[in-house]
Parts: structure tokens; C-alpha cells; sequence
């Protein structure tokens, strides 16, 4: 709100004038439109005016109040008897005695002993109002001016951000990436460096990523000003569009066009920075945005991931599974955690994934498109009954399971499908192994390996991963060079 003073002591066409050029100076700026409201403070001229502007301005102005509470400290110092002190606008959340509180960068915690407004003490400060805090486990060196102070877990610190700006109306030279800068943000002044990816006007913002010194605790839509070091002078203002941004410069330029479209809510911020994250931890969301959350209906434990992404996983998922299906055609379907690693995301997603699609099935250890079934084909069944017929007549001195005339994706199949049992190198049958178990109950107790290969004529090679077999199964139990019967 503008008030315009004095006009008690000027006739009206002056104040006019007055008006005027209040107006043109003010043209182009984010006051343009301010309503301007004539005063005269002695004779209380305009005051009930100006009262009901501030009130009209204030309640457009939308809620302060949030739930993570933040001031950029612009004083510490220290009280006898108290200890440190610091002073600053509460912004975004209210802060009471008794909280715990960090200071950014760093971390390091700190407890309220005291908080003061405007000299009167409070249990608790609301958003908006100039407070000291009174820490306890602080030092006033700890505190510096522009140094900030959040609850624990809330915020996270940034070196890199996109920052939309405008530049100052009576620069008279373009800004340039070229030079040395100042960021002015919070209550602090920060070395930085920038970045032009749009060239910023008085009238139109322009994109630029800022890179800085050291890290700070950011958000999206933090108001900022740029001073030039060389110039002595302030160049640009603008505010923060992501504290995180992409690292390539064609992701840097979409994901503008995607950040200054979106909505003033930190949910709306917390939608926009998802949308072009494709995947991210909730954690990282509230914090780059001041408390947002995304609006998605797919979260798997902290993560949450924008509707396009997970199309274009599961898009991708079932591209590799059936890939995978044409080059191992035997095979019950791609494992999961090969799969997981192919698209680069964790296998509680991959199981989200899979269950919102129609086009893929989950098999418990493998994932596969549907209507896929694995298994033997005509050709493999009709190999697999030569081979199954060989070892039929062959007793229990079967070849190896190399050497069987099959390749070797039709023997895993035949695993898989319990057709065939491993017993080390060699593959059985299943009846081969149930009339084995058979024999041996009927057995004098406390046989060796030499009774054994003599009962059933076979050489050690077959006698030693038989007995073995035996033994893992709970047929027989080793003591000492003999096998005992169990049960």
C-alpha cells in the first residue's frame, strides 16, 4: 500500500502531480498496481484509508502460517546469565519454548529457552513477528548473521539452484554470465556464481543457475537479489525455482518451463519438482518446497514417482521382459532383481510397477508379459523324451548333466520344473531318486560307500553325491565312514 503524505499541505493539483510521478516511477515494478491512498497524518486525513487498504492487502495476501518454522538470523550475541541470543523474522511456522531447533549449514541442534517479541515474552511466536531466541547449546559464534534455524530433518542444504530473475530497470548493461556475483538471501550475503540460460529483463524474468561458495538450506520460491561485485551494484532479484535442479542443460530448460507455470502451493511446487525429477524421496520433496507434497497416487514406502515415469518404466519394463522372454524363451520369465537393475530403480517399485500393469506378471522370483508361459516347446519335449528315455535305461550311472544331448537352457528348465533333480554334476529323475530312497531303507544299518556302490553298482564317481544327496534329504546321517538309516 502506497501512501502518498503531506497532502494536507498541497491543493489538489499537486497532489495530483505527486501521484503521477509516484506512478511512473513505480511502472514495470511488482507495485505497479498498489493502491495509492492520499494522507495527511496531523488532521488524520486518509488514515481510516490506509487502515483498509492494509487490511484488503493483507487478507489477499493468503496465509503465513505453515508448519515448518525458519528465521535467517540477522544478530547473535550473548547475555549474562542467559547465554547466546540470537534475532530475526520468524517466517513459515510458529516456534515455542522448549523446541529443538538447528542451525543451517551445519545441523548442529539447539534448545528455546526464551522467546521474546518485541520485548514481551511469549511461550510461542507466530509467522510473521520479529523474535529473539534464547539457545541453549549454541554459542554465539555458531549463529552467524545469515545463518538459519529450522526444526531438525526439515530442510536440506544446496551449492547449485535454478533461480528465475529480473533485472534491476536502470541496468545498463545486459547481465552477463561473466563476473563476480553476491546473493543476497535470507539475512545473508553469499559468494556465487551464474549461470544465464535466459537473458533476464527488467519486464521479463530469465532463467539462471547459481552456483554457490557454500551451501544453504533453500527452498523453491525463496526471494533473492543479485549484486555484481564489480559494478558495486544491485543487478538482478528474482526467486528460487529449484534448489536441486537437473546437471544437463537441455533438462535445465525443460524443467523451467515446467517451475514457472506451477502453482503457488508447496503441494503445487512439491507436483511441478516430481514431474521432472521423474523419482523422488518424500523427505527431499518437503524440503525443497517448505512442507509440499506431491499429488500422485503412486508412493512406494518414501518414494513417490510422477504418473509419466512410472509409464514409462513399466513401458520400458515390459520392453525388457519380453527381450528377455525372446533370448531365453525356457526360461519362467527375467528375475527380479535383473530387472530392477536394468531400469535402475529398487525392487519394492518394481513390484508396484508390475502390479498396476495388465501387460506384465509377477511369479514371485521372476516377472514376465502376459500370456508368456516359459517351459519346453515342441522341439525341447521332443529332445527332452529321447534324453528322459536314456536315463530311464541307464540306472543310476547317468551321464552329467553336460553331456546330455540338450542345450543347456532346456536342462534349467527342466529343473525349474523339478522334470530333472540336480545331485551335483549329474541330473536324475525323480523316480530314479524315489526308488533310490526306496533301497536304501531296506539296507543294513551302518553302510559305507563301498557297500553302497556295490548294492547298486556304481563307481565312486555316482556312490560319494548319491550318499551325499541321501544325507542333505534326511534319508541317511553320516557317522563317521558309515551312514546310519534315519527314521
Amino acid at each position: 500500500v502506497i501512501a502518498l503524505t503531506r497532502c494536507d499541505t498541497v491543493d489538489e493539483d499537486l497532489a495530483d502531480l505527486a501521484e503521477l510521478e509516484v506512478r511512473e516511477r513505480l511502472e514495470g515494478t511488482s507495485l505497479a498496481d498498489a493502491p495509492l491512498v492520499r494522507t495527511g497524518a496531523p488532521a488524520g486525513l486518509g488514515v481510516p484509508e490506509v487502515r483498509a487498504a492494509l487490511a484488503a492487502a493483507l487478507a489477499n495476501a493468503g496465509p503465513v502460517a505453515g508448519d515448518r518454522p525458519r528465521m535467517w538470523v540477522d544478530r547473535s550475541f550473548t547475555i549474562g546469565g542467559a547465554g547466546t541470543v540470537v534475532t530475526g523474522t520468524l517466517l513459515d511456522g510458529a516456534v515455542a519454548v522448549g523446541d529443538t531447533l538447528a542451525v543451517w549449514p551445519g545441523g548442529r541442534e539447539a534448545r528455546v529457552r526464551s522467546v521474546q517479541s518485541h520485548e514481551q515474552a511469549l511461550e510461542r511466536a507466530e509467522p510473521g513477528a520479529r523474535v529473539a531466541l534464547n539457545l541453549v547449546g549454541l554459542d554465539r559464534g555458531d549463529v552467524p548473521r545469515g545463518a538459519m534455524l529450522g526444526r531438525p530433518g526439515e530442510w536440506r542444504t544446496t551449492d547449485r539452484l535454478i533461480a528465475s530473475l529480473r533485472t534491476v530497470r536502470d541496468l545498463e548493461q545486459p547481465l552477463r554470465d561473466r563476473g563476480a556475483f553476491h546473493l543476497h538471501v535470507g539475512s545473508g550475503a553469499f559468494p556465487a556464481r551464474v549461470r544465464l540460460l535466459e537473458q533476464p529483463g527488467p519486464a521479463e524474468p530469465g532463467a539462471a543457475v547459481l552456483t554457490l561458495d557454500e551451501p544453504l538450506p533453500l527452498k523453491t520460491g525463496d526471494r533473492l537479489i543479485l549484486r555484481e561485485v564489480g559494478r558495486r551494484a544491485v543487478v538482478a532479484g528474482g526467486a528460487v525455482l529449484d534448489p536441486h535442479p537437473p546437471r544437463k542443460g537441455q533438462d535445465l530448460r525443460a524443467a523451467v518451463q515446467v517451475l514457472e507455470t506451477a502453482g503457488p502451493s508447496p503441494d503445487d511446487r512439491a507436483t511441478a519438482l516430481l514431474s521432472i525429477r521423474g523419482i523422488d524421496d518424500l523427505g527431499h520433496l518437503a524440503a525443497d518446497t517448505g512442507g509440499g507434497r506431491p499429488s500422485v497416487d503412486l508412493v512406494v514406502g518414501s518414494e513417490a514417482i510422477d504418473p509419466i515415469r512410472a509409464r514409462d518404466l513399466t513401458a520400458a519394463a515390459i520392453e525388457t521382459a519380453g527381450s528377455y522372454q525372446s533370448d531365453h524363451p525356457h526360461r519362467p520369465g527375467i528375475p527380479k532383481p535383473s530387472l530392477a537393475e536394468r531400469l535402475g530403480i529398487g525392487p519394492p517399485l518394481l513390484d508396484a510397477l508390475v502390479a498396476e500393469s495388465d501387460e506384465l506378471a509377477d511369479d514371485g522370483a521372476t516377472v514376465r508379459t502376459a500370456g508368456f508361459s516359459g517351459g519346453l516347446d515342441a522341439a525341447a519335449e521332443e529332445a527332452w523324451a529321447a534324453v528322459r528315455a536314456e536315463l530311464e535305461t541307464a540306472g543310476l550311472a547317468v551321464p552329467r548333466r553336460a553331456e546330455l544331448d540338450l542345450d543347456t537352457e532346456v536342462v534349467h528348465a527342466l529343473l525349474r520344473e523339478e522334470k530333472l533333480v540336480a545331485v551335483e554334476d549329474f541330473g536324475y529323475l525323480p523316480s530314479q531318486l524315489d526308488g533310490l530312497v526306496e533301497a536304501v531303507s531296506s539296507m543294513d544299518d551302518g553302510f559305507s560307500v563301498a557297500d553302497f556302490r556295490d548294492r547298486f553298482e556304481v563307481t565312486r564317481k555316482h556312490a560319494v553325491p548319491l550318499l551325499e544327496w541321501l544325507d542333505r534329504t534326511g534319508v541317511t546321517r553320516r557317522d563317521g565312514d558309515v551312514r546310519r538309516i534315519v527314521g
